[in-house]
């Protein structure tokens, strides 16, 4: 009889990191050389071929795209040794991948998971969302202005709007949100990519400089976010946010109604989760790849509800001539092209 692994088996969780460290240092690779498509797709190449042999049966519910669009890690592939539990798996092989094509701050590399069905699916690509850290869970709700929502973290926080800090994705859809917020006095964290780095900071009670993460920005995104939230005891609420017919027609064949709210359970609806993220370019959250000595070096948080822990770790990858080699579990090695 085979002895299925569990989810909550702290070994998954260090499979998972080891996959987003396989896909920053194969990225890291093309940082700054204005590629980025090639950054994405080194990204992708190096996390499928570790997380394929993780003990789980997984399938991707948030990736790169449909299956005639492989190979990117595309909707509904089946990826782990399907000896394990059954899951749902969010993949953002890189989140911020202009920034890193243009050697920019916060680039990160993301895996998230939960058991299977429980988080959420869409083809809309942009989401209207609320992120706050454990004081503003159950005290924000998007179909209020976003003055409120501020108004109502202060109150719980004891502290005045002066000192609440939003961060905003800075495009134009969002400019109606900075005026909102700039009139009442509170302060405002313009960020050009990387929603999911942004909103664990965001939720992260050792990290105060951002308070809550608002507006618009990725729908998939949105999803990984919510399992860190989920494992992090934060709150969230997303609405898909339609651009054109086309997405019109895409919430209409999902069978979603755009305006409903999603709660944060309706983004990860289970009690448990899994993120891991690994930093490729260097950022608040976490420091980006650097290479010497035949080595690669890595920066990873894994946050998990299994194990209840926050883990950050520092590792130190041996390298060989044009590959990275990343030590399993088993003692052998994974060899990914960097």
């Amino acid at each position: 009889m085979i002895r299925r692994a569990k989810l909550r088996d702290a070994r998954i969780e260090l499979e998972f990191v080891r996959a987003t460290e396989a896909a920053a240092i194969a990225s890291a690779r093309m940082v700054g050389l204005g590629d980025k498509n090639g950054v994405d797709q080194a990204a992708v190449d190096a996390m499928r071929q570790v997380l394929g042999d993780v003990d789980v049966a997984g399938t991707v519910v948030i990736g790169e795209g449909e299956k005639d669009e492989a190979p990117m890690l595309y909707i509904g592939e089946k990826l782990g040794t399907g000896d394990g539990p059954e899951v749902d798996i969010a993949v953002d092989p890189i989140d911020g991948t202009t920034l890193a094509s243009r050697g920019g701050p916060g680039a990160i590399s993301v895996v998230a998971a939960a058991r299977r069905g429980t988080l959420f699916q869409t083809r809309v690509p942009y989401m209207d969302k609320i992120v706050v850290g454990p004081a503003g869970t159950g005290r924000i709700s998007i179909d209020r202005p976003l003055r409120e929502n501020i108004r109502a973290l202060a109150a719980e926080m004891h502290r005045p709007v002066s000192e609440i800090t939003v961060a905003l994705l800075d495009r134009p859809r969002n400019e109606h949100l900075v005026r909102e917020v700039r009139d009442m006095g509170a302060r405002i964290r313009l960020f050009r990519d990387g929603d999911v780095a942004t909103a664990i900071i965001a939720v992260l009670t050792e990290r105060t400089r951002i308070d809550m993460l608002a507006g618009i920005g990725g729908a998939p995104e949105g999803v990984v976010t919510a399992c860190a939230v989920k494992a992090l005891g934060g709150d969230m609420q997303g609405r898909l946010w339609l651009r054109d017919a086309a997405d019109a027609e895409i919430v209409a064949a999902e069978g979603i109604d755009p305006a409903k709210t999603l709660t944060l359970d309706d983004l990860c609806a289970a009690d448990e989760a899994i993120l891991a993220a690994t930093g490729v370019t260097d950022g608040e959250l976490l420091a980006g790849v650097s290479f010497g000595d035949g080595s690669a070096f890595t920066q990873s948080i894994v946050i998990s509800t299994y194990t209840r822990t926050v883990r950050t770790s520092d590792c130190k990858h041996m390298l060989t001539p044009h590959l990275s080699t990343l030590p399993s579990l088993d003692g052998t090695t994974a060899e990914i092209q960097a």
